[in-house]
């Protein structure tokens, strides 16, 4: 095999098309494109996702920030600050809360999140803890226990 031996397969090129030269070149007048409109004007045509004008799909539809999530998850939340005034020992679950009256309405499953200081050894039953607050109950001398799946 030799350089000049390295040639495209017969048949495989195609000539260009010549366009509006005329109609032995096979695409004369009109190139092609029909007889008139947008589409057979010169340059690209239109961008992806142009309604001819009208506000496009991309525009119409809500944007990331304030868009209400479908099936929000809600949970009933409280921070570790409200948990110290429980006496040591305690279970904490959210019918105990709602017992003790700190936490008046049921809003979904306890979330635990970790605002405050905690100075009591409390064993919190709740579906989801932030870090702090796992933290600042272990700290505490207390345990978290994780009921349920929170997804």
């Amino acid at each position: 095999m030799r350089l000049k031996d390295a040639i495209p397969k017969k048949g495989s090129q195609q000539r260009p098309r010549r366009l509006g030269r005329g109609i032995s070149a096979g695409q004369g007048a009109s190139c092609g494109k029909g007889m008139r409109g947008q589409k057979s004007r010169s340059g690209s045509s239109t961008r992806p996702g142009f309604e001819g004008g009208q506000n496009p799909l991309y525009r119409r539809l809500p944007k990331l920030k304030s868009f209400p999530m479908v099936n929000r998850k809600k949970y009933t939340i409280i921070n570790v600050g409200k948990l110290a005034s429980l006496p040591a020992n305690t279970e904490v679950t959210l019918a105990s809360l709602m017992e003790a009256g700190i936490i008046t309405s049921n809003d979904g499953p306890l979330k635990v999140l970790g605002d405050g200081e905690l100075n009591v050894a409390l064993n919190v039953h709740a579906i989801g803890f932030t870090a702090t607050a796992r933290s600042k109950i272990e700290a505490a001398g207390g345990s978290c226990q994780q009921i349920g799946s929170n997804q």
